[in-house]
Order: C-alpha cells, then sequence, then structure tokens
C-alpha cells in the first residue's frame, strides 16, 4: 500500500484518506465551495500536522525532563494570503496549554525546540513563508521568559 491512498467516498469533493497503517481521516470543501463539509479542508491539515508534530516533540522532551502532564491541548489559528490562488498559510498562531507538576521554564523550552528545531512542519510552513508565532501556558498562568 502507498504511505497515503486517497478515495473519493462521498459525493464529488468528499474523500477517506487511508495510511500506510490503516488509518483513515476524511477530507471535504465546506457545502458554500461544492462540498458537504462532512471532512478536514485539505488546509486545514497542515495546521493539525503542525499542532501534532510539536505535540508529539514537547511531550517527548517533558518525559525526559521528568515533567508530569495531566492534560495537553493546542489551539492553531492562522491567516492564509487574501485574493490568491493557491493561498498558502502566511501566518499561525499557536497556544500550548499544559497542566500538571510542570516546570514553566522547562515546558516553554520545549515548546521553543520543537518549534525551531525539531518540527518538520513548522520548518516546513516557514520556508514557505509562513510567520509562525506561540505562547505556553501553564496551569492556566502564560509563561513569559
Amino acid at each position: 500500500m502507498s504511505l497515503m491512498h486517497l478515495h473519493r467516498s462521498h459525493n464529488d469533493y468528499g474523500f477517506t484518506a487511508t495510511d500506510s497503517g490503516g488509518h483513515t481521516l476524511s477530507i471535504d470543501i465546506p457545502a458554500e465551495q461544492g462540498g458537504n463539509g462532512e471532512g478536514f479542508r485539505p488546509m486545514q491539515l497542515l495546521l493539525a500536522g503542525l499542532g501534532g508534530c510539536s505535540a508529539v516533540d514537547i511531550v517527548s522532551i517533558l518525559k525526559k525532563q521528568k515533567q508530569d502532564i495531566k492534560d495537553f491541548s493546542i489551539d492553531v489559528n492562522g491567516e492564509r494570503e487574501p485574493g490568491k490562488e493557491p493561498s498558502i498559510w502566511q501566518n499561525a498562531q499557536i497556544e500550548f496549554h499544559l497542566s500538571g507538576e510542570i516546570d514553566p521554564a522547562k515546558a516553554h523550552r520545549a515548546v521553543e525546540l520543537s518549534m525551531n528545531k525539531y518540527c518538520s512542519v513548522a520548518e516546513t510552513l516557514r520556508r514557505a513563508g509562513a510567520e509562525l508565532t506561540w505562547k505556553v501556558v501553564v496551569n492556566g498562568a502564560e509563561v513569559k521568559l
């Protein structure tokens, strides 16, 4: 099987993507663009990939530092180039929310390492010209170093 296989599964624009491990996700476009809105839009998947890529880096770094993560969520927002085709991401803002027995400085450093060194999706977006900004929140308080 290929690394990713896409098959049209519902109406004109709805596809199911299946990876080599058998995991699936739905891809579609909004109804106002002719789709059914029954899946991720393709450009949303890039931001989901950014969140997922950085998440695994951050968990790995903090686990090595014996930090006890009780909860972890990430909010990703972005803006695309207006009035252009293709319209790429011109910026993305990422908020990392962690809770548990976590040293805020270590959390901040883990995010910094992920976003500037380890996360391939972040680097891909940067090379395409996107500006990436982020903030880190630990146990409800924003970390500012």
